[in-house]
Order: C-alpha cells, then sequence, then structure tokens
C-alpha cells in the first residue's frame, strides 16, 4: 500500500482525529470526538474508490458498533440528568448507578471516577451553610473519644481478620483502614505510603465500595426496625459506615438531624487519616507525601458563616440544597463505577475480611448504642 492509500486508511480517519483531541478534555469533548470519529470512518467507508465486500463488513460492524457505544453514552447521561433533578433519593441514584455499571461498559469511567471525588467534596462543604456551627462543634466533640477507640479496634481487628484469612498483608492494611477510618479517602491516602500497585487499590477500593453501597440501603431500614433515634442513627452511620458519601447519603433520608450529627462524627473521623497515614509511614520508613483533607476545614467555614453571617441568609439554604443533589450525583456516578470486573477482581478472601470486620464494627457500635452505653 502506497503512502496515500495509508492515509486514506480507517485505522489513519480515527488516530488522526484522536490525535487532535488531547487526554485532559471534558465528557462534552469526548462526545463530540467520538462522534466526529463516527462520522469520518463512514464517509471513507461509503467511498466509492475503497467499496469492497471486507469494506463493507467492516462498515455493518463499524455501524452496530456506533449505535451501541452511543446508547450507552445516552443512558448515561440520562441517569446523569435524572440523579441531578432532584426526582429520585439517594439510594435510587445509588441503585440506578449500579444497574447501569454491571450492564454496560463504562464510556467515561476515569472521568467519572475524578468528578464524583470533587462533587462529594464540594456537596459535603454546601451541606455546610445548612449546619449549626454550635451544634457541629457539640457532636464532633461528643464523638471525639468514640472515634479514637472505634478506629484503633477496627485497625487491630482488621488485621487480625486479614491474616485469619491469609490475605496479602497490603491489601489486608488497606481494607482495615478504608473500615476502620473513611472509606476510599483512607485507601486513598495509606496506599501511596506503603507502596500499593494498582491491582491491590483495586482490590481494596473495590471491597470498600461494594459494602459501602449495600450499606447505604441497609442501615436505614434496621434504623427504622429499632426505631433509632436521629441522633442515634446519625451517631451509628458515622462509626460503621465506610465512606462519607454514604453516610450522607443514609441520614440524610433519616432526618436532618442525623444528617448532621453523621456529617460531623464522619469528618471528624475522616481527619484522623492523617496520623494514620503518618504512623503507617513511620512503620513502613516510607517518605511518599500526605494529602490532606483540606474541605473538611471550608465544611466548617461553611457552618461558621450560616451560624454567624446573617447577611447572605437567604443563600444558605440554596447551597445546602445543592449540596444534597451533588450528592446524589456522586452517588450515581459511584455506582456506575462498580462493575462485574470490579466484583471479579476484589475476590473472595478480601471481601471476606472486608465483610467480617464490617459486620463485627456495625453489630457492636449499634449495640452500644441501643444499650445507651456511648449517645451523643
Amino acid at each position: 500500500m502506497d503512502h496515500t492509500n495509508k492515509c486514506k486508511t480507517p485505522e489513519f480517519v480515527t488516530g488522526n482525529i484522536h490525535s487532535q483531541f488531547p487526554a485532559g478534555i471534558n465528557l462534552c469533548n469526548k462526545i463530540a470526538a467520538d462522534a466526529f470519529i463516527a462520522q469520518k470512518q463512514a464517509r471513507f467507508a461509503l467511498s466509492a474508490r475503497v467499496r469492497t465486500p471486507e469494506v463493507t463488513r467492516w462498515l455493518k460492524l463499524l455501524y452496530w458498533e456506533t449505535e451501541f457505544s452511543m446508547n450507552t453514552k445516552n443512558i448515561f447521561f440520562v441517569g446523569l440528568v435524572v440523579a441531578a433533578s432532584g426526582l429520585i433519593s439517594t439510594p435510587l441514584a445509588l441503585l440506578a448507578g449500579l444497574i447501569y455499571g454491571i450492564s454496560f461498559a463504562h464510556p467515561y469511567h476515569l472521568d467519572a471516577k475524578k468528578l464524583s471525588a470533587f462533587l462529594l467534596q464540594a456537596s459535603i462543604v454546601g451541606l455546610g451553610f445548612g449546619m449549626n456551627l454550635h451544634e457541629v462543634v457539640r457532636a464532633g466533640r461528643s464523638g471525639f473519644a468514640y472515634t479514637a477507640l472505634s478506629i484503633s479496634f477496627a485497625m487491630l481487628l482488621g488485621l487480625g481478620i486479614g491474616r485469619l484469612f491469609k490475605v496479602q498483608h497490603i491489601p489486608s492494611l488497606l481494607i482495615s483502614a478504608g473500615t476502620a477510618i473513611c472509606g476510599g479517602s483512607a485507601i486513598a491516602a495509606v496506599g501511596p505510603v506503603v507502596n500499593a500497585g494498582e491491582e491491590e487499590m483495586a482490590v481494596s477500593l473495590g471491597t470498600v465500595f461494594v459494602l459501602n453501597s449495600v450499606a447505604l440501603f441497609l442501615f436505614p431500614v434496621v434504623g427504622y426496625a429499632l426505631h433509632l433515634t436521629q441522633s442515634q442513627f446519625g451517631l451509628w452511620s458515622a462509626l460503621a459506615i465506610h465512606d462519607t458519601s454514604s453516610v450522607v447519603g443514609a441520614t440524610a433520608k433519616y432526618g436532618s438531624q442525623a444528617l448532621m450529627i453523621g456529617t460531623t462524627i464522619k469528618l471528624a473521623r475522616a481527619l484522623w487519616i492523617v496520623p494514620v497515614a503518618f504512623a503507617v509511614a513511620i512503620l513502613k520508613k516510607s517518605k511518599s507525601r500526605i494529602k490532606w483533607p483540606w474541605f473538611i476545614l471550608l465544611f466548617c467555614l461553611a457552618a461558621v458563616a450560616g451560624t454567624y453571617l446573617p447577611l447572605f441568609g437567604s443563600l444558605y439554604p440554596k447551597l445546602s440544597t445543592l449540596g444534597k443533589t451533588g450528592l446524589t450525583v456522586t452517588l450515581y456516578l459511584i455506582g456506575t463505577g462498580i462493575s462485574k470486573s470490579t466484583l471479579k477482581q476484589v475476590g473472595v478472601r478480601p471481601l471476606l475480611q472486608g465483610i467480617l470486620l464490617w459486620a463485627i464494627v456495625a453489630i457492636s457500635s449499634l449495640a452500644l448504642i441501643h444499650l445507651g452505653l456511648i449517645s451523643i
């Protein structure tokens, strides 16, 4: 094939178009790029000069592949719009995301992951505008001792269970940290400190995210069945649910007081990422840089503004509502990131470690709260 014909191949057309769109583009640009590529390839294949039986077959395959790809993208964005509309609750948004993630190949997996991380932090800051600083401080101060004890208990127990099930040391440590502190954020902070590989990070995050999704549906049901007060439910959720997103999602469904208590104690818990990561770094003699959860400071500043700056009082409820909407979208995006391959990659032993550790933490903390031995 001469140079002229080579430049007219489908591979050349696709590669040439993609080179015009760098990796950092946003979702809208990617949709435009995909549509442009499909159009160019179709025009190329329809050209009379190159229409052969082989090209015709290729065109048919391209047509069905493009049609299916565009359908999955359309479904993804329809779900995103519905989640952002406020028409569905946070559990339903997560369920819709899970159904999508298990049913289709995610066309924007990495972009959705980055967007969900940003949206979670921004949504928590937005929720801060709807909270009273005095209540936040009281809940945080009351839950500090419970948090310190429960983190120590969960870390040691998790490592023991991991050894019992013969889970590799690094995934065992990451699952324990994710359960003890704040799910994926803790794993993301501790992982680089212990030089965790991609597979070890994926196994740990997959385990925590699967259980995190279950907790969002299970906890409100148990709370209503046991007639827990909003204060009790908020405390239990903060102590026993892995990730901040599911804590906020579960408590928001239960009530405003449960939301305030659960969010505050969970964020106080998230601050333990730093000392735990430092401790692990010292033990492992690691020089990796530790990320600070700066969004927690912004949450506190939002609560200060909501309490002491009445000048913008009409704006705070809107920001708080925007935070709840952002959280619903976040849970939808998190759900779309859990696929069949994620479930397969986790494996039986790490999942058993995560389930048993989570069950012990959840049941023991619920018993102590229900008996009135710990309270806010």
